[in-house]
């Protein structure tokens, strides 16, 4: 299996439709909500405008994706990391691959569900990011994660 990584624009929409709504079809079934899944084409390009996105690929074939913002200074913000449930396992190598894209990075965070313990768990002990503080998000409540250089 050979990951590869390739900055997503508009015309990738499509598969990133497809990974976001594999990815995060149990979080809208859990929650009732969920704000990756089940965008349209035009917010998906428009998605793919505001931030810096990633496909990631398997062997050539779309499997996830993420994006990120550089809120100055170092710090940056993970936004969304998903992979297709068949595919799990790739996470630690892909934020290895951010961290190489993003060399002045000096923070980097992110936010999950409060209750995702999978989540969490890889995280803090694959990531080496630390816990953060807990807020609403609508119905759900997030924890927000961060890891400092």
């Amino acid at each position: 299996m050979k990951l590869s990584y390739r900055r997503a624009g508009k015309e990738d929409a499509e598969p990133l439709i497809g990974i976001c709504n594999a990815a995060f079809s149990d979080g809208f079934i859990r929650y009732e909500m969920c704000p990756r899944y089940g965008n349209t084409q035009g917010e998906m390009e428009a998605s793919t405008e505001r931030h810096c996105k990633y496909l990631i690929l398997c062997d050539g074939i779309p499997v996830g994706a993420f994006s990120f913002d550089c809120e100055g200074e170092g710090h940056y913000y993970l936004g969304c990391p998903c992979v297709i449930p068949a595919y799990q396992g790739i996470g630690t190598q892909t934020f290895r691959y951010l961290l190489l894209i993003c060399p002045d990075w000096k923070r980097v965070s992110l936010v999950t569900p409060a209750d995702k313990e999978e989540n969490l768990r890889f995280y803090r002990e694959r990531c080496g990011f630390c816990l953060g503080d807990k807020k609403m998000d609508g119905t759900v409540e997030v924890v927000g994660l961060y890891r400092e250089r």
